[in-house]
């Protein structure tokens, strides 16, 4: 792991937990998980297991320390890693069928799998708030997320793959 790829992600990760703490709740504590987007756009540009795995745990624990969720914590640290495995998985899968576009399909994907592990890991460990059910909060948030997730990175990808691309260049110059 490099020093560059290291700072680049712990960057992202930093500003996912900004997002992740000034977006408001939606649903019971529940809120978008804007730290899943910034995890996908690391694991999007620095493609190898260490990385996503690195980010999966450091993205769970930082959800995990500012989740509003009740007892969402192990349910954060569980859920991260896993997604961030399977992102990089379809996304080394998938690399030789889609390039570019991909990335908004994958991070739609990843984000209801994040959505689904979590509010199953929470309902199995802590129950969820408020008698709501696992379909009332999964149609009310996690879809909703999985919306914002892909329009931020629709948003962001490009931007980042040019000024990392370029950065490139003039590091190999």
């Amino acid at each position: 792991m490099k020093t560059k790829e290291l700072v680049t992600m712990s960057l992202f990760a930093a500003i996912g937990l900004a997002l992740h703490s000034i977006i408001p709740p939606i649903f019971f504590g529940m809120k978008p998980d804007m730290m899943l987007t910034m995890m996908f756009l690391g694991i999007a540009l620095f493609p190898s297991l260490k990385n996503a795995l690195v980010l999966g745990f450091l993205t769970g624990i930082l959800s995990a320390l500012t989740t509003g969720f009740p007892g969402g914590q192990l349910p954060n640290i569980i859920d991260k890693p896993i997604t961030a495995l399977a992102f990089f998985l379809m996304l080394t899968a998938a690399a030789k069928l889609f390039k570019k576009a991909g990335i908004p399909v994958l991070t739609a994907v990843c984000t209801i799998l994040s959505g689904t592990i979590f509010l199953g890991s929470a309902l199995l460990i802590v129950g969820l708030p408020g008698g709501a059910g696992f379909a009332s909060l999964f149609g009310l948030v996690v879809i909703p997320a999985a919306i914002l997730n892909t329009v931020a990175i629709i948003v962001l990808y490009p931007i980042t793959a040019s000024i990392h691309k370029r950065s490139k260049t003039a590091s190999a110059a």
